[in-house]
């Protein structure tokens, strides 16, 4: 059985899970969906179409599901659509999506998102991404699995982190950054490979003496930078290697989050 706390409103219609915990002065709108043990701590607004998966715990004056600051926006049905087990802390403002960008803002699971931060509309965010404080993401940007954010950075609008990556405290990011990268300075620049990440992941020494080999090629190589790539692609035997590869020379894939019913 939910606990919801009698200072709390939620409107008709809401979708209310089993064993949800939601506290003083909480405020749930009519189409949002809550999936089971979802905690909503206090003072939190959760807003629009908006469905938050399993064991979700979202801290004081947050606000999820509000609708884009975006003056585009003219009022059409969108939606935020966030999955199991994420932490989302106090003051985190994340948006619905806009009819220009697909509809649909997307958070996987087991993520966390510090203080202060802020999804913008049409972001896609993978699994086990760890956004840090007062860090934002504009309109339309991809973060893939297992992406870390430093505090107070921010990503420009439909930037691409590839999976794994590492982005420093303080950083602007206004240019896609491959899987694996480490970016940091006061305008993100490509430092090398997030090296703790991987060793933390298990990758091999071999693979990791690719990926340095690979970053080489990309900056240093003959040819242009997407002849360089292709080059790479046709000559690794790296599975890490190719995931920049396909990074590099693919179009900007927004389906790599399936759509949860």
């Amino acid at each position: 059985m939910s606990r919801i706390h009698p200072s709390a409103i939620i409107e008709d219609g809401a979708q209310i899970g089993q064993d949800c915990v939601i506290g003083p002065f909480c405020h749930v709108g009519p189409q949002v969906r809550l999936g089971d043990r979802v905690e909503l701590k206090s003072h939190v607004v959760v807003t629009g179409e908006t469905s938050i998966g399993d064991d979700c715990v979202i801290f004081n004056f947050s606000v999820i599901g509000e609708i884009p600051q975006d003056l585009k926006f003219g009022g059409e049905n969108t939606r935020l659509e966030i999955g199991k087990r994420n932490r989302i802390r106090e003051h985190v403002t994340v948006n619905t999506g806009t009819e220009g960008g697909g509809g649909v803002t997307r958070i996987g699971d087991d993520c966390l998102l510090m203080a202060g931060v802020h999804v913008a509309h049409d972001v896609q965010i993978g699994n086990r991404v760890i956004m840090v404080n007062h860090s934002g993401a504009a309109g339309h940007c991809i973060i893939e699995d297992d992406v870390i954010i430093g505090g107070i950075s921010g990503l420009h609008q439909w930037v691409r982190v590839g999976r794994g990556a590492i982005i420093g405290a303080l950083t602007m990011v206004p240019n896609d950054v491959i899987p694996y990268g480490l970016v940091q300075a006061s305008r993100g620049e490509l430092e090398g490979l997030n090296l703790v990440g991987l060793k933390r992941r298990g990758v091999s020494r071999a693979d990791i003496s690719a990926l340095r080999a690979a970053i080489r090629e990309l900056s240093e190589g003959e040819g242009t930078f997407m002849d360089r790539a292709k080059r790479l692609g046709d000559s690794t035997d790296s599975d890490y290697v190719r995931q920049i590869v396909e990074f590099v020379t693919g179009e900007s894939d927004r389906s790599f989050l399936t759509p949860r019913k």
